[in-house]
């Protein structure tokens, strides 16, 4: 399995050289892995769980997290309340809100939307975030320097942006005009547009932006993008993930490639992606909890943490569907 390594971010701004930035080692977790087991035996928790939508990338990270904090603290010492807000905002705010009348004994909140769901429903139950993009975006926080402190921690899906930008050349070398689509009510989402915009922009490609506000319109706005665009990219985005579907319809009829920001979208959709893996993402996240609930370690001293070993990977099946040519250092993706 992949491993996660924790960054101490210095600023925003440093979030997207995560390649060269400074990592501590979370090696200690493992290690106590036995003695946090042993020293929790006599006691049972009960972890809530928010994920926001069910598609391939967040229920692996479910998966992970289950399997890790099963391993850490034996499977009989605790209990899980699984809840899938199904998309909406609204209903993670209530399935949240029932964990903090409950008194949970943590709260994971898988994606965005059941962070902050999460984080307004309780200041006192500790809460680690999975699946979350950006940690200062998503909480509005002035400052961030990598701890958000308080109840809160977790993991980041953040892959590097600048290097998946670089794939729209890899793949479709003769590409002029760039459509970044995505979801415009997921913040984390435009953050990664945003992003990837200036690092197109620069590379002097024409970038249109696209976006849909529920999964009502995905179908017209992916229309719109195929339609003015040579290529077109998708940011990390539930909303997109649960669609991808619908997206790969329209851009391959289209004979338009995507570039997407993770590997459940590009199974579905994608031609590539510089992308993490879930599931230990999941993992890292669930020895967090861990370490959390056996007293070893306390949240809000815990800093973010970040996948450090992204892969390169391609759809083989679209690939040679839209005739594209795979430049080395690309692995094939093989399915779950």
């Amino acid at each position: 399995m992949r491993k996660l390594q924790r960054l101490a971010v210095v600023a925003l701004t440093t979030v997207m050289a995560l390649g060269s930035a400074g990592c501590v080692n979370s090696g200690s977790s493992s290690s106590s892995s036995k003695s946090t087991s042993s020293s929790t035996s006599n006691k049972h928790y009960k972890i809530g769980i928010c994920q926001l939508v069910q598609h391939e990338a967040l229920d692996a990270a479910t998966k992970g997290f289950k399997a890790e904090v099963k391993k850490e603290l034996g499977a009989k010492n605790v209990t899980f309340d699984e809840q899938n807000a199904q998309g909406d905002s609204s209903t993670a705010s209530t399935i949240c809100t029932n964990f903090a009348s409950e008194k949970v004994d943590l709260i994971l909140a898988n994606a965005t939307a059941s962070l902050q769901a999460a984080t307004a429903a309780t200041k006192s139950i500790p809460i680690l975030g999975t699946a979350v993009t950006n940690y200062q975006v998503a909480l509005n926080l002035k400052k961030f320097n990598g701890t958000v402190g308080g109840n809160v921690s977790g993991t980041s899906d953040l892959a590097p942006l600048d290097k998946q930008e670089k794939m729209i050349k890899d793949f479709v070398p003769k590409a002029k005009k760039v459509g970044i689509l995505y979801c415009s009510a997921e913040p984390n989402s435009k953050y990664q547009a945003k992003e990837v915009a200036k690092y197109a922009k620069k590379d002097g490609y024409k970038v249109t932006e696209y976006t849909f506000s529920d999964t009502n319109d995905v179908n017209s706005v992916t229309r719109q993008a195929a339609s003015g665009s040579d290529v077109i990219y998708i940011p990390t985005d539930n909303t997109a993930a649960s669609c991808a579907k619908t997206i790969n319809n329209v851009a391959l009829k289209a004979k338009v490639p995507i570039i997407a920001g993770e590997e459940g979208v590009m199974s579905k959709c994608g031609v590539a992606t510089l992308s993490i893996d879930y599931y230990g993402l999941g993992k890292q996240t669930g020895k967090m909890a861990a370490e959390i609930l056996s007293g070893k370690e306390k949240v809000a001293k815990m800093p973010v943490e970040y996948y450090t070993h992204p892969v390169k990977e391609y759809n083989p099946t679209i690939c040679k569907e839209l005739g594209i040519k795979v430049p080395a250092g690309y692995k094939a993706y093989k399915g779950s």
